[in-house]
């Protein structure tokens, strides 16, 4: 099993190397000014695709930016919603690159939302079924097989989750330069910035296939 330990640890390094880079990259991206807010980027990204049963709303956190289909809300942080920057901008066009995939039924995203429920239902038990599988290898191996199945559907979502995190930042990137949002100097800052953050869903992807191989071999294994 070194094998597996050495995979875990360098997908945990490339995964602080690639959370580094992104916060570096905002941060220094935030620097760099535009005249225009992440509120008023997204209402207006909204607007030219043809959206307006979207609200734009401010939530409170870090990195908290997300849409949501069911209240039909694009939320940004703080540090997105008043900001008039690169790295602001960026984000509220990426969150509406996800509005834009429901409005026009997105299959990846469709596919992601049906796994939601389930895969919200097996993460709260799947470390425990794991545990008690490894536990319980030798005298009931079908525990394990059960915990593996339910990890499985959470492998599955983060690589479904891959091209619907792509296709948003396609989206944010072509229309921020379609309408002006960017030049040829912040094109390539926001393009970079949203580039950076979909690496960390290939990493969270690379080592969720790695603990179901993990948990994979630890069955076959008992045989």
């Amino acid at each position: 099993m070194s094998l597996y330990w050495i995979i875990f640890g360098g997908i945990a390094l490339l995964s602080w190397l690639v959370s580094a880079n992104l916060q570096n990259k905002f941060k220094k991206y935030s620097q760099t000014p535009l005249n225009i807010s992440g509120k008023d980027v997204a209402e207006k990204m909204l607007r030219d695709n043809g959206i307006y049963d979207v609200q734009v709303t401010s939530v409170a956190g870090h990195l908290t930016d997300h849409f949501n289909p069911a209240t039909k809300t694009v939320n940004l942080s703080e540090a997105v919603y008043n900001q008039y920057n690169v790295a602001a901008a960026a984000v509220a066009a990426h969150e509406c690159g996800h509005a834009i995939q429901h409005a026009t039924a997105y299959a990846p995203l469709k596919m992601r939302s049906a796994l939601v429920p389930v895969v919200s239902f097996s993460s709260n038990i799947v470390q425990w079924v794991l545990l008690g599988g490894m536990l319980l290898l030798n005298v009931f191996p079908q525990l394990l097989l059960v915990g593996i199945l339910l990890f499985s559907l959470t492998t599955l979502f983060s690589f479904i989750t891959l091209p619907v995190e792509i296709d948003a930042s396609k989206r944010a990137v072509a229309w921020l330069s379609n309408a002006g949002i960017t030049n040829n100097q912040t094109y390539g800052m926001a393009a970079g910035a949203l580039r950076s953050a979909a690496y960390t869903y290939v990493v969270a992807a690379l080592g969720s296939l790695a603990a179901l191989l993990y948990y994979v071999a630890i069955f076959l294994r008992r045989r």
